[in-house]
């Protein structure tokens, strides 16, 4: 389509309720958990400014979608389970009318053990669920002790969780605005810090303890509460899970933290699968904001930003040389893409060029989604006659997952430039709870795996022998676990971290786009003195996980956005 079509297109919309010279495009191309850009424009669309949407791939969502890779079954091919999403976005955005249904798992984590020559018949794991007694029998076999501190633990990092919630729904402290601005902008930014001091009040006495866990290695923190290596080897994985860390690396307390903080249906800390898979949640998002007169499409691909000579953002040029004309963009697009790919640099500082350009995308994932003709039997819980599901095939299931030690043996691997000898494996069957993903009997499994570097040792690259060498390690592994897995496969999907780099536009293969680290956080995310939302350049706005507070299918950097501009279209 020629510029001068897509101008009359987009001059063919106005705002429903606001009076603005042009109506405003929302772009999410090469977008990771993808729902944050629908997120955005459908609060935008519902506040009356007109949005498109424009997407790089065939399908919305960016990492949050489904994908038939292997006829027949539809897989969550890069995100892969739900907990995070605002509770507020489910009912602003009506998603449960727009078709989104969710299958909750309990119990959630299960956690077989090798206990080769322990004269053991069968060998012994930790089922974890909502049933705080089920939970202190199945840890009492590993320590007693652990079974009676394990509700203490939790209670106490609910609390934290409590704490820190209302900072996911806010836009951090503008320190640009506080440092700089007006009376009446530093007037304003001091309101920001009330989630702050509410999320003081709620720690209290306890706030030294609590700060330990932000900052301290995770292995530090729970070896003050439980002694069992299978149990901290359990709760570590989500502190070290999409980060390229080692239970021993300071500040992974956060990441554990950032993915117990959610909930689903009113359960906090519950995670779920989403019926059809995570792309459904994409289109449920999309639906409402179509559903409000939002354009979207896909295949379209932005290829820059421009810039008026007065240094304003005035819309986006598409890989095909459409324009589209617009006085405010919102990038859903990583950081380094938005600022060092996509803008003109010359309208940018320095320093801010550097800082981007600098940011931590280091990445342990790789993702392997697997059909299977039957359900892995493992030997520490053999599977029912009839191949029927169990409590335990809906879990995250975690492998080489027995001690601490392990993990940070695997990062290690990786830090070396080699993928881990014996990686660390999260794996889930979403089809155990949803079977319209897969045909009947057959199952589609979700390996989320680390560590495995960006970059190879001794000049090596992830060309296909590379990858179906990593692979047959994990399925090597899996097999040591569950006999006959190997056997089931009939087809895999291996992404390295270059694979989500190029498919998905990750960073490094970030899921997060960049590291949840604490320098890389709330005040500081992407970089100091714009963690707002807003840029250097007037007009451009970053809504996706590289922006406050971060990855996660969590749908905050959209909301959050949405609400800081339109305050400033109204003051424009």
């Amino acid at each position: 389509m020629e510029a001068r079509q897509w101008k009359a297109l987009w001059d063919g919309f106005r705002p429903m309720t606001m009076d603005c010279p042009a109506p405003h495009s929302k772009w999410s191309h090469w977008p990771t958990q993808g729902h944050n850009g629908l997120v955005a424009a459908a609060y935008l669309q519902r506040l009356g400014v007109n949005t498109a949407v424009f997407e790089r791939r065939h399908v919305i969502g960016g990492a949050a979608v489904t994908e038939e890779i292997i006829p027949g079954f539809k897989f969550s091919r890069a995100s892969y389970l739900l907990s995070l999403l605002r509770p507020q976005i489910y009912t602003d955005l009506e998603l449960k009318k727009h078709g989104l249904r969710l299958h909750l798992r309990n119990p959630y984590s299960f956690t077989p053990l090798l206990e080769e020559g322990t004269g053991s018949k069968v060998p012994r794991s930790l089922l974890l669920g909502t049933d705080m007694v089920e939970n202190q029998k199945q840890i009492s076999q590993f320590s007693p002790q652990d079974a009676q501190a394990f509700p203490r633990y939790e209670a106490f990092m609910n609390r934290l969780a409590l704490a820190i919630d209302p900072l996911l729904d806010t836009a951090p402290v503008d320190m640009e605005a506080f440092q700089r601005g007006s009376l009446l902008q530093r007037l304003k930014s001091l309101s920001t810090l009330k989630p702050l001091l509410q999320a003081g009040r709620i720690l209290g006495a306890q706030l030294p303890e609590y700060y330990q866990v932000l900052t301290a290695p995770i292995t530090k923190v729970l070896d003050q509460w439980f002694e069992s290596e299978p149990l901290k080897a359990t709760l570590a994985t989500d502190a070290v899970i999409g980060a390229m860390t080692s239970p021993h690396t300071p500040g992974s307390g956060y990441v554990l933290l950032h993915h117990v903080m959610g909930g689903l249906e009113g359960m906090q800390g519950a995670w779920g699968y989403v019926q059809g898979g995570m792309g459904a949640l994409s289109a449920a998002i999309a639906s409402s904001a179509a559903a409000h007169g939002a354009s979207i499409f896909t295949e379209k691909t932005v290829a820059k930003v421009q810039v008026s000579s007065g240094g304003h953002v005035q819309g986006v040029v598409l890989q095909d040389g459409s324009e589209v004309r617009s006085r405010v963009v919102l990038s859903n697009a990583s950081p380094q893409i938005t600022f060092l790919k996509l803008m003109p640099q010359e309208w940018l500082p320095e320093e801010f060029v550097e800082r981007i350009s600098q940011l931590d995308t280091r990445s342990p994932v790789t993702k392997i989604n697997v059909a299977v003709d039957r359900l892995p039997d493992f030997l520490a819980a053999p599977n029912a006659p009839g191949g029927r599901p169990l409590p335990h095939h809906q879990c995250s299931i975690h492998l080489n997952c027995e001690d601490t030690l392990l993990l940070h043996q695997a990062f290690e691997d990786a830090m070396g430039g080699l993928p881990s000898h014996r990686p660390m494996i999260e794996l889930c069957i979403p089809s155990s709870l949803d079977p319209t993903l897969a045909p009947p009997g057959c199952h589609v499994i979700s390996l989320f795996t680390q560590y495995t570097p960006y970059t190879l040792a001794g000049g090596k690259v992830w060309d296909e022998q590379e990858r179906n060498a990593y692979a047959d390690k994990v399925f090597d592994c899996i097999e040591a676990y569950a006999p006959g897995f190997k056997g089931s496969v009939l087809g895999r999907d291996i992404l390295t971290p270059p694979d989500l780099e190029r498919i998905f536009g990750l960073p490094g293969g970030n899921i997060f786009h960049c590291a949840m680290a604490l320098d890389q956080l709330y005040f500081a995310r992407p970089v100091p003195l714009h963690s707002g939302y807003r840029s250097p350049l007037q007009g451009l706005y970053l809504c996706g996980s590289g922006a406050h507070p971060g990855g996660g299918v969590m749908g905050a950097a959209g909301r959050n956005a949405a609400h800081v501009v339109f305050r400033d279209l109204k003051s424009m």
